[in-house]
């Protein structure tokens, strides 16, 4: 089984800054660490994203819903994570093969799964 630790590889903080980066244009994101040394952004503290990293690299998960993650496991970069894959989530390792946009949007269906509709609606009036 791998332990995921801390983002602290120099190609692990680079996606963890581009994923800041479109998680803080979301209204009330706070970015958080939790004892296992995962980053998280969370909305009405409720987690979207999930970052950590092992030996096979940094990974990313991502909320999704099921239809999503469901289409995304059909390529392999994507994988179901382990404990919280059965939630609907869905994970990729870092690479650079990434699409950002790709991930952009994922990061947003993510926000909005898990923010409450008032912060939907302001984020959709723009802002």
């Amino acid at each position: 089984m791998s332990v995921h630790k801390k983002v602290q590889s120099e190609s692990g903080l680079r996606m963890l800054e581009n994923v800041r980066g479109i998680c803080t244009l979301f209204p009330e994101t706070v970015e958080h660490m939790d004892g296992f040394g995962h980053t998280s952004f969370r909305v009405k503290d409720k987690p979207f994203i999930i970052m950590g990293e092992n030996e096979h690299g940094t990974s990313m998960a991502i909320k999704t819903l099921p239809e999503t993650q469901e289409i995304l496991l059909q390529e392999e970069r994507f994988f179901r994570p382990a404990y919280i894959g059965h939630h609907g989530w869905t994970s990729v390792y870092n690479s650079e093969e990434i699409n950002w946009e790709e991930i952009r949007g994922l990061i947003h269906e993510a926000y909005c799964r898990t923010a409450p509709k008032r912060l939907i609606k302001m984020m959709q009036e723009g802002h």
